[in-house]
C-alpha cells in the first residue's frame, strides 16, 4: 500500500512538472491596438464585458475560462495569444513573476461600481451616500491611490458599536492584487475590499466576503444570497437590466497582456511550495477547506443513511404507492446531475430560507446518497434467503428481532462493500460545493491558485488529501465490516 501511494505521488509530480514546463517560448508578441487582435486567440473570463464584446468578432477565437487565473494559465501555456482583463487586475510584481507584460491599454474607459440586487434601494442609497462622503473628504481617492500607486493608506476608522447585527454579505469574483485578494490571516484586502469594509463600519454592520465565479456572483445577488458584488465591475447598459449599480468610484481601461519572453524564470519546487503554502500562511486555507470537506461528507453520509433506510422501507413496502414513490424518487435523483441539483437547492428552493451554504450542501448530498444507499440496503436484504426469516419466526422471535438478529447482520456483511464505495463517491462529489461559495478543499486550492497562478502545488496537495481521505474512509468501514 505504501509503495502504491508513493508511486501515485511521484506520477502526479512528474505529470505536473512536465505540464508546467510546457509553456510558450516564442518571442514577445507585439500588439499596439485592437487592430492587431484580428486572427488571434483571446483568453478572457466567461460572462465579462470582454467575453460579450469579442464574441461578436468573427476573425478572433475566444478562449473562455471560469476565472482569470485560468485565462493567465492559458496565455502562459500557449493556448492563447493575448489575455484581456481590467488594466488594474495584475500588479507589476505579478507580471514580473508570471512572465507577462501589458502590451497596450484599451482606449475605452468604464465607470467601475459595486453591484446591488435590484429593488434593494435602502442598501443602494446607503452605499451611494458613503461613497459621496468618502469622495468629498478625499478618503476614496486616498484608498485608490494606496492600492494602485503604493501611497500611504488613510487611517482606518475606529470600529463602532454595530447598530445592525445583519452582516454585509459581499461576494467577489476577483482574487487578484491590488483589486481584491485574500491576504494573510484569511482577511480580504485590496481596493474593493477596503472600500466595502469601511462602509460596513460606517453602517455599523459586520463585514463578510467570499470568493465566487463571476456568473455565480450575479446569480447569488439576484436570488438574495448576497448583498453586494465587488469585482471591479464595469457599468454597462446590459448589466443594468440585471442589477443596480452604485455611483462609480473609479474609471478603468481594458488591459491586453501578452507573454514577455525576457521575464518569468521558473521557480524551483521548494520555492513553489513556499509560495503556495507558507507565504501569507496559505496552508490555513487548505486546513480550513479540509475540515469543511470532512464535515459535509460525514454529516451527509449520516443523514443520507437515515433517509436511505426510509427509501429501502418504501421499496420493500406492501403498498404499491410507496414502492412507486421510492422508484420515482430514485429515477429523479439518478437522472439529475448533482451539481444542477445543488444549484437548484441553493439558488431556488432554499434561496430565501436563510440556511447556510454548508447546510444546503449537506441536505443535497444526503438526498443523493439516500437513493443509492436505499438501493444497496434493498439489494443486501433481498440477498438473504427467505428461509432465514422463516426460521427466526418459527423459533418464536418477533419480526423485529428476527430482522435485527438474523437478517440484518448477514445483509450488512454483503452490502457494506458497496456502501463504502458510495461513501467515497460522495466524498469526491463534495468538490463541487465551491459553486455555492463554500470554501472546501477544492475551493481552497482555487483561492491559492488565483493568488499564485501556480496550478501544480495546490492541485497536487488537494489530490493527495482527497486520496488519503478516501483511503481512511474505506479503512474505517472495512474495520467495521471485519468486526461484524
Amino acid at each position: 500500500m505504501n509503495n502504491n501511494i508513493r508511486h501515485c505521488i511521484w506520477g502526479i509530480l512528474l505529470m505536473g512538472t512536465l505540464s508546467a514546463c510546457s509553456g510558450k517560448t516564442a518571442s514577445t508578441l507585439q500588439l499596439h491596438s485592437e487592430a492587431d487582435l484580428h486572427g488571434l486567440v483571446i483568453a478572457t473570463s466567461s460572462g465579462t464585458y470582454y467575453d460579450e464584446k469579442y464574441s461578436q468578432w468573427e476573425d478572433v477565437t475566444l478562449f473562455r475560462t471560469n476565472a482569470e487565473t485560468d485565462a493567465v494559465q492559458a496565455l502562459r501555456q500557449g493556448k492563447a495569444d493575448v489575455f484581456v482583463t481590467d488594466e488594474v487586475v495584475l500588479s507589476k510584481e505579478a507580471q514580473e513573476r508570471l512572465g507577462i507584460t501589458l502590451a497596450f491599454q484599451g482606449e475605452e474607459n468604464f465607470d467601475v461600481a459595486f453591484a446591488v440586487r435590484k429593488g434593494n434601494e435602502t442598501l443602494l442609497s446607503e452605499i451611494d451616500r458613503f461613497l459621496s462622503e468618502a469622495k468629498s473628504d478625499g478618503t476614496l481617492d486616498a484608498i485608490i491611490a494606496h492600492w494602485l500607486k503604493g501611497t500611504p493608506a488613510p487611517d482606518f476608522p475606529a470600529q463602532t458599536l454595530e447598530s445592525n447585527p445583519v452582516p454585509l454579505r459581499s461576494l467577489t469574483a476577483t482574487n487578484l492584487e491590488p483589486v481584491c485578494f485574500l491576504g494573510e490571516g484569511g482577511e480580504w484586502q485590496g481596493m474593493d475590499a477596503d472600500i466595502l469594509r469601511r462602509f460596513s463600519i460606517w453602517a455599523g454592520r459586520p463585514f463578510e466576503m467570499k470568493f465566487q465565479d463571476f456568473g455565480s456572483c450575479i446569480i447569488a445577488l439576484s436570488t438574495g444570497q448576497c448583498d453586494v458584488v465587488a469585482a471591479c465591475l464595469f457599468i454597462t447598459e446590459e448589466r443594468k437590466q440585471s442589477v443596480d449599480f452604485t455611483i462609480p468610484y473609479y474609471k478603468c481601461h481594458p488591459g491586453y497582456f501578452v507573454i514577455n519572453a525576457d521575464k518569468g524564470a521558473g521557480l524551483s519546487l521548494a520555492e513553489r511550495l513556499k509560495m503556495n503554502l507558507v507565504t501569507e500562511k496559505r496552508w490555513k486555507l487548505i486546513v480550513d477547506g479540509l475540515l469543511e470537506t470532512i464535515k459535509i461528507t460525514l454529516l451527509s453520509i449520516l443523514l443520507g443513511t437515515i433517509l436511505g433506510a426510509g427509501v429501502c422501507a418504501c421499496r420493500r413496502s406492501k403498498r404499491k404507492g410507496l414502492r412507486s414513490l421510492a422508484g420515482l424518487y430514485g429515477d429523479f435523483i439518478n437522472g439529475m446531475p448533482t451539481l444542477v441539483l445543488l444549484l437548484i437547492m441553493f439558488y431556488v428552493i432554499f434561496a430565501n430560507a436563510g440556511l447556510s451554504g454548508s447546510l444546503v450542501a449537506i441536505i443535497t448530498f444526503a438526498l443523493c446518497f439516500a437513493s443509492s444507499a436505499g438501493n444497496i440496503f434493498d439489494t443486501a436484504i433481498s440477498s438473504v434467503p427467505v428461509g432465514q426469516t422463516e426460521a427466526g419466526l418459527s423459533l418464536g422471535f418477533t419480526p423485529f428481532k428476527t430482522f435485527m438478529g438474523i437478517v440484518f447482520p448477514q445483509a450488512l456483511r454483503k452490502g457494506l462493500p458497496l456502501y463504502s464505495g458510495e461513501c467515497v463517491s460522495l466524498l469526491k462529489s463534495t468538490s463541487i460545493v465551491g459553486y455555492i461559495a463554500i470554501q472546501d478543499l477544492t475551493r481552497a486550492s482555487d483561492l491559492i491558485r488565483s493568488r499564485t497562478f501556480d496550478a501544480l502545488v495546490p492541485l497536487l496537495v488537494v489530490t493527495i488529501l482527497y486520496f488519503v481521505l478516501a483511503w481512511l474512509l474505506r479503512l474505517l468501514l472495512n474495520l467495521f465490516l471485519t468486526k461484524k
